[in-house]
C-alpha cells in the first residue's frame, strides 16, 4: 500500500482513496484495447476531471470578503480562505476542488493519453486511428499547459530557459519509485507545442458521434492553441488559430446573452449555460465538483464591491451587460452558469458523487485573445471590430450606432492612450464575462496584474506581479519523487 501511494503521488494517476481498487484489477488492461471505438472511450478519460475554480477566482481581484458564513463545506471554505489569503492550501488530494486535486486529475488525464497512445503507435494499421492520435496529442499539451501554468511561473522569454517548470510525461508510467525532473518552463512549452502542431492536423470532428465538444474538436483545439501562443507572446499564431476557432461567423461562436439567455429564468439559465447545444461552448468537460451549489455562498467571492466595480459602473460601451445578477443580498451574489448533477458510482446507493460541467475552452476567450492579439500587433481598427462583436452579443438594449467602441472612444474613457484604452477595455469585458469561470487569474498570471486582498478584521494579502506565491505550490509529496517545491 505505500509503494501505491507514492505512485499515486509522484505520478498523479489516481488518488489515494483509489489505490485498493487500483490493485484489484487487471495489472495491464490496455492489451484489450484494439478497436477505434475502444481507444475512443479511453480517451475520454483523457480531459482532466477536476475543476481549478474554487482556487482561481478566490486568488483574483473577483473575490472579496463578503463577510457571509460560508459555504457549509468545510473543504470549500478552507480552500476559498487559504487561496484568498494566498497561502498554501493544505494537502487535500481528495478535496474534489483543490489544487492537489486538480494536480493529480492532470496527470491522470495525461496517463490516459499515454496510454492511448502507445495502443495507436503499436496499432497493425495506425492510420485508421490518426484522428483519435490527434485527440491524445491535444489533451496531452492542454493538461501539460494548465499544469505549467498554475504550478510554474508564467512563461517570460528572458526567464523560461531557467524557471523551473514541470515534469512533461510522455509515456505511460509503469515504475512504482520513478524519479522526475521538473524540467524547464521553456522546454515544457516547446513540448506543448510540438504535439499541438503534431495533433491539430489529425483532429477529425467526425469521431465524435452526438458528442463533439467534450472532446479536442477542431474549434476547440484552435481555441486551445490561441491561448496558448497568447501566453508564449506570439500574437500573429494567436490572430490565426482564433479565426479557425470562430469560424466564418465570429457572433455565431458567441452565447446569446442578449437575446436568448437573459429570457431564461434561474433555473433554466443555469442547466443552458453549459449545454454542449450552447453557442459559445468548444470544450467542456465534467467534473467532480461541488462549486455549482457554493459559489454563491462562499465568504470570499463575487460581493457587493466587485459587483459595483465590474456591473454597476459605466463601462466604455455607454450600456450594461446583459448579465443580471441574483442574490437577496451581496453574501451570496452570483451569475447562474453550473448545473450540478450527480452520478452513482453504485446503482443500490441513495447518493451519489456530484459534478459540474466545466466550460473549458469557448468562443468569448477566442474572440477577446484575438482582440488583443491585433492591438499587439498594431491593429487597433481590428481590436475594436471584435469588440463590438463581442457587444452585439453580451450588452442590454444594443445599439450598433450608440455602443460601438473605437479605439479614440476607448482612449477617452479610461483617459489613456487609443492603444492602452483598447487593452483595459478588452480585459474590463474578459473580467466581466468569465466571472465564477476562475479565467481573471490566468489574465492576472500573464499580465502580472497586481492584487490586493482584505479582510473584515483589516488582514491585507498584496500579490505584487513578481510575488513567488502567484505559482501555486506543489503536492507536498511530489517531493519524493524528485520534485523540488516551488519557493515561498
Amino acid at each position: 500500500m505505500k509503494k501505491c501511494y507514492l505512485y499515486i503521488i509522484a505520478a498523479g494517476l489516481l488518488t489515494m482513496g483509489s489505490c485498493k481498487k487500483y490493485l484489484d484489477k487487471e495489472p495491464d488492461n490496455r492489451t484489450n484495447i484494439k478497436t477505434p471505438e475502444q481507444v475512443a472511450q479511453l480517451l475520454t478519460s483523457a480531459y482532466p476531471k477536476g475543476n481549478y475554480i474554487l482556487f482561481t477566482e478566490s486568488m483574483s481581484d473577483n473575490a472579496e470578503d463578503k463577510q457571509g458564513g460560508g459555504s457549509g463545506l468545510d473543504f470549500i471554505d478552507r480552500i476559498n480562505a487559504q487561496s484568498y489569503r494566498y497561502q498554501v492550501v493544505e494537502e487535500s488530494p481528495d478535496a474534489d476542488d483543490g489544487p492537489d486535486f486538480y494536480w493529480n486529475a492532470c496527470y491522470k488525464a495525461i496517463a490516459a493519453a499515454n496510454q492511448a497512445l502507445e495502443i495507436i503507435s503499436n496499432a497493425e494499421d495506425s492510420t485508421v486511428l490518426s484522428a483519435h492520435k490527434g485527440e491524445a496529442l491535444l489533451a496531452r499539451a492542454y493538461a501539460h499547459f494548465m499544469l505549467v501554468t498554475l504550478f510554474a511561473k508564467v512563461y517570460d522569454p528572458a526567464t523560461a530557459a531557467s524557471d523551473p517548470g514541470v515534469p512533461y510525461v510522455t509515456v505511460p508510467e509503469k515504475e512504482v519509485f520513478k524519479q522526475y525532473q521538473r524540467n524547464t518552463v521553456a522546454s515544457v512549452y516547446d513540448m506543448i507545442e510540438k504535439d499541438l502542431l503534431e495533433g491539430y492536423p489529425l483532429i477529425n470532428d467526425q469521431i465524435y458521434g452526438n458528442a463533439p465538444k467534450f472532446h479536442f474538436n477542431r474549434k476547440a483545439a484552435a481555441a486551445f492553441a490561441a491561448r496558448f501562443y497568447m501566453f508564449k507572446q506570439d500574437f500573429e499564431k494567436v490572430i490565426t488559430y482564433a479565426t479557425a476557432a470562430l469560424g466564418n461567423s465570429a457572433e455565431e461562436s458567441l452565447r446569446p446573452w442578449n437575446t436568448v439567455l437573459t429570457d431564461l429564468q434561474y433555473f433554466q439559465l443555469q442547466a443552458e449555460y453549459t449545454k454542449s447545444t450552447t453557442r459559445g461552448n468548444l470544450l467542456l468537460q465534467e467534473a467532480p465538483s461541488v462549486w455549482g451549489r457554493s459559489y454563491p455562498d462562499i465568504r470570499y467571492g463575487l460581493g457587493d464591491q466587485v459587483v459595483t466595480e465590474i456591473f454597476l459602473t459605466n463601462n466604455v460601451t455607454g450600456t450594461s451587460y446583459a448579465y443580471d445578477i441574483y442574490g437577496a443580498n451581496p453574501q451570496v451574489y452570483n451569475i447562474p452558469k453550473f448545473y450540478e448533477h450527480f452520478v452513482r458510482e453504485d446503482i443500490n446507493a441513495n447518493t451519489g458523487i456530484a459534478y459540474n460541467t466545466i466550460p473549458l475552452l469557448t468562443g468569448e476567450e477566442a474572440l477577446l485573445n484575438r482582440a488583443e492579439a491585433y492591438l499587439r500587433t498594431g491593429n487597433a481598427n481590428s481590436a475594436a471590430q471584435d469588440l463590438n462583436i463581442f457587444i452585439s452579443q453580451n450588452m442590454d438594449d444594443y445599439d450598433p450606432f450608440v455602443n460601438k467602441v473605437t479605439p479614440s472612444r476607448c482612449g477617452s474613457f479610461y483617459g489613456t492612450s487609443s492603444q492602452t484604452g483598447v487593452l483595459l477595455a478588452i480585459l474590463d469585458f474578459k473580467r466581466a464575462f468569465f466571472i465564477h469561470e476562475g479565467m481573471r487569474w490566468f489574465d492576472i498570471l500573464r499580465l502580472h496584474i497586481p492584487v490586493t486582498h482584505v479582510t473584515s478584521s483589516g488582514e491585507v494579502f498584496e500579490l505584487l506581479p513578481d510575488d513567488n506565491r502567484r505559482v501555486l505550490q506543489l503536492p507536498a509529496l511530489t517531493k519524493q519523487a524528485g520534485l523540488e517545491p516551488n519557493p515561498r
